[in-house]
Formats: structure tokens, sequence, C-alpha cells
């Protein structure tokens, strides 16, 4: 770890800052928030930006990367940003004019990491969540390999810096790894990963095959009552983490970041308040000792913020594994 950047050395050579900014938001947020909180985030420090076609905001989150770099705060190539290839475009020919379309919305030249959102394939076309008559999703069959061949061609034609994948299990992983004539491979695997859910064996997996883990709903997920199921535990008002916290006068939610970082895990921080974005920041001024590591791994359950059940089904659902 380079200390004065704090980044990971990818696969490739590239190198990602360990904390990034995340800025999904629930569909009522008005997408000028996004464009508000990243350009606060990247004056709080953030370098890092995590976002997604499926989010709909990359005109916004475009808006304000360009800003900061309108006003001298950053250049480019400080900036490190991520966007994901939806279900609905994994079909290998779908593949680059997905990746065209969310850089005429952002209107950069490249991205530097483009990742494949999720394995389950879509039915194509312009609906993210295409159902039929009766409101199931409508999947599509697409060999995951086929994809991943298109995603190499992105960054062969420097429209993506690096590649990887979302949502993968190691089973899934190791199809692409495994795929006769590789030319490269994911540098990182996006997942859902927290205290409750610490993906140990994804992460050991992973660390074994030079692919870094980036943890998302670090802080135990958005709670969007659409995807998560509301009567689960809040993860930050766990009274373990509270305690840490106060034991190193930080948040909960500063601990549930560092804890990711020790693990040599990249870590997400989604807030779009401003107040928590400054504060998310100090992730840096402090470590954990061995014991609050030992006491917060025990926290783990399993528990999945995310479960994606609208996939359920699909060959490529990722979930039914055990990592």
């Amino acid at each position: 770890m380079d200390p004065k950047h704090q980044r990971r050395e990818l696969n490739d050579g590239r190198f990602i800052p360990v904390l990034g900014f995340g800025t999904y938001a629930p569909e009522e947020v008005p997408k000028s928030e996004a464009l508000e909180a990243t350009k606060f985030a990247i004056g709080a420090g953030f370098r890092h930006i995590d976002c997604a076609y499926v989010y709909q905001n990359e005109e916004q989150v475009g808006q304000a990367i360009r800003s900061k770099i309108a006003d001298g705060t950053v250049k480019r190539e400080d900036i490190f940003y991520t966007s994901k290839l939806w279900a609905t475009f994994l079909r290998p020919e779908l593949v680059r004019p997905a990746l065209e379309k969310s850089l005429k919305d952002l209107q950069l030249d490249y991205v530097d990491l483009y990742i494949i959102h999720f394995p389950m394939a879509m039915k194509p076309g312009e609906d993210p969540l295409p159902k039929d008559e009766n409101g199931k999703v409508i999947f599509d069959t697409v060999d995951l390999c086929s994809t991943w061949e298109a995603m190499e061609k992105c960054k062969d034609a420097g429209l993506a810096k690096s590649i990887g994948v979302s949502n993968f299990n190691h089973k899934q992983l190791e199809k692409i790894l495994n795929k006769p004539g590789l030319k490269h491979k994911p540098v990182c695997n996006q997942v859902e990963c927290h205290p409750y859910l610490n993906q140990s064996k994804l992460l050991d997996f992973c660390k074994s095959k030079d692919i870094v883990l980036v943890a998302y709903s670090a802080l135990g997920s958005h709670r969007d009552p659409k995807w998560v199921d509301q009567s689960l535990p809040v993860l930050l008002d766990d009274p373990l983490l509270g305690a840490i916290a106060k034991k190193h006068k930080q948040t909960p939610a500063v601990i549930a970041l560092r804890y990711q970082l020790q693990r040599r895990v990249v870590v997400l921080a989604k807030s779009y308040n401003k107040k928590r974005i400054k504060e998310n920041m100090q992730v840096f001024d402090f470590e954990l000792t061995p014991e609050d590591m030992k006491a917060i791994d025990g926290l783990n359950r399993n528990l999945r913020y995310c479960d994606f059940l609208l996939g359920v089904g699909h060959p490529e659902y990722p979930f039914s594994e055990e990592y």
C-alpha cells in the first residue's frame, strides 16, 4: 500500500484508491443531489468515484468530476472513475455501445474501471428491469466468457483502463480465469461486504488469484425498501461497533470502513450527507488493534442486505453458492 496516495496495485499494473465514494441513491432522491454530493466528496479528498449505468445519474456525476477539473481541484488522471455494465447489455455486441453510452453521459474519454454489474443476463432493451405480465424479470442467456471477451476489447480500445466484475461467486470467477485465450484477468470483484457479511472465503479466494475485493454496502446498505428487507438489523447500530468507535473517538461508520482497509479490501462509502462525507475521510487517521479486528470478525452472520431475489431462478444467480 502506498501511504502517500493510499492506493492498491491491480493485477494489470494500474492503481485503485482504497477508499471510494459511492453514488447510488434511491429513485426518489433528486439527481441534482448526486452532482452536489460528488463535487463535495472530491473537495473533501475522495479520488475514487463509483457509479453505474443503472443508477441513472452518470450525467450528473460526470458533471461534478468535470467541474472539479475545471476549478483546478483535480486533474482527470487524479480521479479513478468506475462504471458498470448493466444486466440487459451482457450480449457481447451490446457491451461496447453500453460503455460508449456511459462515456457520452459522463462526457469523459475513458473510465478507469468498467465492471460487469451482475452475472445474470436480462432481456436486452431500454428497460433496466424487463418484466413479463406476471411481474417476473425476463432473463436472457449469455455466455459470460463471451461478455468478458467484449470487455477485453473495451480495454484494448482504451475506453476502460481496467476491467473487472461485480457480484460474482468464486465459480463464476473461475469460469473467466480458466477461459481459453484469456487476455486480461478481472482486476476486481465488487461485492456486498460488511461486518455482518465479511466474505472471508471469497476474500481469501480473490487474494489467491490477485483479484482485489471491493466492498459495497460496507456501512450495511442504503435500506432502499425496493431492494432491502426492512426488518433486518441496522449494522451501524451494532453495540460492538459503537463501543470500538467510542474507544477510538470515531463514528461506527468509520470503524466499519477501517475494518475493510485493514483486511486489504477496497471500500466504498456511500453518503450524500456532507458531515458524514468528511467524517468518512478520517478512516486514515487511526488503526484498529488486532483485538478490535478479531471482535469485528466475530460479528459475521452471513447476512446479505442486497440478495437481489428477482434473480433467483437464473442459472447464473450468484448467491446460492456459499461464496
